[in-house]
């Protein structure tokens, strides 16, 4: 890859070079969203979620949409 583009011309590497960083720069922002959801996933935090009652049920609805 790296002979390839070194034969082409500058503009069109430095192109090539500018897509790559992009690329390169996406996936490390998907590492970093990913590791931080499952640190907060392993930590426990909203756990009290887990425990909270539920205040409505089906039978507090007015109006069922089926749609």
């Amino acid at each position: 890859m790296i002979r390839i583009i070194s034969q082409l011309p500058d503009e069109k590497a430095e192109k090539i070079s500018d897509f790559a960083d992009f690329v390169l720069k996406r996936y490390e922002e998907q590492l970093l969203t990913s590791g931080i959801q499952q640190l907060v996933a392993d930590s426990g935090a909203f756990d009290f979620w887990d425990k909270e009652e539920d205040i409505y049920t089906v039978s507090d609805l007015k109006e069922v949409y089926n749609g």
